[in-house]
């Protein structure tokens, strides 16, 4: 997972049409999920897979307070660069999700994985170990909100093609896209970033990662096994189904 992910840093931002477009629309639909489910008392917010700062910077720019980790030090090193170039303020670092207690403090308001990433870990012993790091990251009456993929609904099987589209960038002509075989509920990815300089050069760089296609009723069973109250499925307020529990006060 970490080579994945030091090798799609640089790339990360081709599988958005407009990454910028992409980091405010989903800010503005993360902010008022949070709004809706815990009112006006979050403020720290800890994402604990923040790649190169796609929620990060945009949380950020609406005025949370933002920590960052990654298991990524490529990723977070970029998170770095581009939260700087828009003039905004995130202390990040890196870190494995299944040690973010070790690593940050425990009054934050909010703990955010996002883009289907804690569907990394392999099984439900690691997914049960990341999600009782986030609540013990949070005061209590904090909050918990993860996105996933919802694999109910996702075809099974090999060679499956995933199309992003095409980009430019550099003044090449990118053309992205993945491939899907999946083993049981596991399945390997393949991301492709195909350039064409469209005067007769073409390189392709590909990497490879592995996920669960885990449920999301199994992930909210495994939310409240970490601790978490009023857990919930929310549907059509982001890209993916959002995913949201709270720490009890007690």
């Amino acid at each position: 997972m970490t080579d994945f992910y030091d090798r799609l840093a640089p790339r990360y931002h081709l599988i958005y049409p407009d990454w910028d477009a992409g980091i405010a629309a989903q800010a503005d639909a993360l902010n008022a999920v949070v709004r809706s489910q815990w009112g006006n008392g979050i403020s720290s917010v800890l994402d604990v897979s923040c790649g190169i700062g796609t929620q990060a910077i945009g949380l950020a720019r609406l005025g949370f307070s933002m920590t960052g980790s990654d298991l990524s030090a490529v990723a977070i090193e970029r998170a770095k660069l581009e939260t700087a170039a828009r003039g905004l303020t995130v202390l990040y670092s890196v870190c494995d999700m299944r040690e973010a207690a070790l690593h940050h403090d425990s009054n934050h308001d909010l703990a955010i994985s996002c883009d289907n990433s804690i569907t990394h870990l392999l099984t439900e012993a690691d997914i049960l170990r990341a999600l009782e790091q986030m609540h013990a990251c949070l005061r209590p009456g904090g909050g918990c909100l993860i996105t996933v993929r919802d694999y109910d609904k996702e075809e099974r099987g090999t060679g499956l093609v995933k199309p992003y589209g095409t980009r430019e960038a550099d003044g090449k002509r990118v053309l992205v896209f993945q491939v899907w075989d999946f083993d049981g509920d596991r399945y390997d990815v393949s991301m492709y970033f195909v350039e064409d300089d469209r005067a007769g050069s073409v390189q392709t760089h590909v990497m490879r990662s592995r996920y669960y296609a885990i449920g999301t009723n199994r992930l909210m069973d495994l939310m409240h096994q970490a601790g978490f109250a009023d857990v919930a499925r929310l549907d059509k307020k982001f890209y993916q189904p959002v995913l949201v529990g709270t720490k009890p006060v007690r």
